[in-house]
């Protein structure tokens, strides 16, 4: 499960060389040019970081539990296979887990796995342990707080993607302000949370 959260550093680090990029661009151009879609470039990475981190550590953990590593929790025995996958596996125990493994990432391809409450349902499929108030231990902060200021980012991350961060109150093409203390401080907050979730694994 390491590797799931190596691949998230690689990202997380690939978004602060972005945020870097446009700091450094600013400082050189003028006010006219508008860099803030490089910034916005930098949340969507950052979210879409956490969501391939949970979408692994879940995938690589459910692994582990089929090979006896982990414990079990009953979420994991109520994870749904198809026949096809079962037949393959009885007809070729050795490879069961590879057949398993193709059909967890089928079954959450289509999840986003972003929002707090999708994150918890997804990580009780390796763990039974009550997510959100142990990140709020390993964080020292209540955990409707941590779950709440998450909400935010996403909240944000999608008016990125689907609406073209365009405020409606204001006229035509404005959009929603950003700047690189707002992304930075998301970016920390969202590499803390998952490092904190790691932790408890």
């Amino acid at each position: 499960m390491q590797s799931a959260l190596d691949q998230f550093h690689i990202s997380i680090n690939r978004v602060r060389d972005l945020i870097a990029v446009h700091n450094s661009v600013k400082a050189q151009s003028t006010s006219a040019l508008d860099l803030s879609d490089i910034l916005r470039a930098a949340l969507v990475l950052a979210v879409s970081a956490l969501d391939y981190y949970i979408h692994e550590v879940v995938t690589l953990g459910m692994l582990e539990i089929h090979r006896g590593l982990r414990p079990e929790p009953p979420a994991f025995s109520r994870f749904q296979i198809s026949l096809g996958t079962a037949r393959k596996g009885l007809k070729n125990p050795p490879d069961f887990a590879s057949y398993l493994e193709d059909e967890i990432r089928q079954r959450h391809s289509y999840k986003s796995f972003q929002q707090p409450d999708s994150i918890a349902d997804a990580i009780r499929l390796i763990s039974d342990k009550k997510l959100w108030q142990e990140v709020g231990n390993i964080m020292g902060r209540p955990d409707k707080d941590i779950k709440q200021e998450l909400k935010i980012i996403i909240d944000r991350r999608n008016k990125i993607a689907h609406e073209a961060d365009i405020d409606p109150t204001l006229s035509l093409g404005n959009r929603w302000g950003i700047d690189e203390i707002m992304v930075g401080d998301a970016v920390d907050f969202i590499e803390e949370v998952v490092d904190s979730i790691h932790s408890i694994f």
